[in-house]
């Protein structure tokens, strides 16, 4: 029996130390086995948090996602075509557009500075014309004076971050802005009402006449002081009627109508459309309104009474308008 016991004893121990060195082995080599693998599995670099580029290069490409709101591209979060538009405006419009209208009046100034105001020849005589009429003296002002704020609001939203942001700061300069954007909009409307009664008063007397050819083949005589003959406009005065007013005002009031009523004219082109020919339109016709009213002002003498008063004297009618003078005295001969 002890014998037995001995045998199993030692079948025991044998087991007992097979298992010690064995089991390890099924753990630790799947451990390295699983290492090496990996090690041999190429890397993968780890994708960051918060990493949604593919989602934005989607976004980007005008691709029209899901959305509760109704309405034209109100799917599309980001459209491409505002980069173009942002580089006309910013690299274009912004640095050309400025330049012209500070060389127009430096242009203008060294005129003045050389020539000095167009004085009259004649004595005045005392006796004045009717030149403009009430109701014409209202309509004009009425749409001059919108056009200045148009103008000055429209440099200031146009231009502003180049020439008074670093002057003010943020703070002034964001209250300049919202007060710009807020006056534009009511001066347009302004400049609307007025402008339609003003087309419809002076359309007829802007008309070519024979005399406007003789005006043009000498440039008005602006540079060698000679008198042209005129009717109640010279070519110049329609040139601005014609051009400034009625052209440019008619393309300045529908694009500045598309960018106040976005929801009129459909998609971000067409906004983004508007805002480049408001612009370059309203750069062109400020150049040619600073001529008309350098003219109308401190450029010929007499000029600004007959908006003032609405009359003129008979020699500035005469030496500035001679066929429209000559009309008149017949039509004051005539009531005799």
């Amino acid at each position: 029996m002890m014998q037995a016991y001995g045998f199993m004893a030692c079948i025991r121990r044998a087991l007992a130390t097979l298992a010690v060195t064995t089991l390890p082995v099924f753990f630790v080599f799947p451990a390295h086995a699983a290492s090496d693998n990996a090690a041999a599995a190429p890397t993968e670099s780890p994708q960051p948090p918060h990493n949604a580029s593919a989602t934005w290069r989607e976004a980007r490409g005008s691709v029209a996602g899901f959305t509760t709101v109704k309405g034209t591209e109100t799917g599309v979060l980001i459209s491409p075509q505002g980069d173009t538009w942002r580089e006309i405006r910013n690299g274009l419009i912004t640095p050309y557009g400025g330049a012209v209208l500070i060389l127009v009046a430096i242009l203008i100034g060294a005129f003045y500075l050389r020539k000095g105001a167009v004085r009259l020849k004649a004595q005045k005589t005392g006796r004045t014309i009717e030149r403009f009429s009430r109701r014409e003296r209202r309509a004009h002002w009425l749409v001059a004076i919108s056009f200045v704020c148009l103008a000055c609001t429209g440099v200031v939203l146009l231009f502003g971050k180049h020439i008074f942001l670093w002057l003010l700061g943020y703070t002034l300069f964001s209250w300049l802005a919202w007060f710009s954007k807020n006056a534009h909009i009511v001066a347009g409307f302004c400049f609307i009402v007025g402008v339609v009664p003003l087309f419809a008063l002076f359309w007829k007397d802007n008309l070519w006449d024979k005399s406007d050819a003789e005006w043009i083949r000498k440039a008005g005589g602006i540079a060698t002081g000679e008198h042209i003959p005129s009717r109640r406009f010279n070519f110049g005065e329609k040139a601005w009627f014609w051009g400034g007013l009625t052209f440019f005002g008619i393309v300045m009031v529908l694009s500045g109508l598309a960018l106040t009523f976005p929801d009129f004219f459909g998609t971000r082109a067409a906004m983004q459309y508007a805002e480049i020919v408001h612009a370059v339109s309203a750069c062109l016709v400020i150049a040619m309104s600073l001529g008309h009213i350098y003219m109308g002002t401190i450029g010929m003498e007499g000029a600004f009474d007959a908006m003032k008063t609405g009359e003129v004297d008979e020699a500035w009618a005469k030496e500035h308008h001679e066929i429209w003078y000559e009309e008149k005295m017949a039509e004051r001969g005539g009531k005799v």
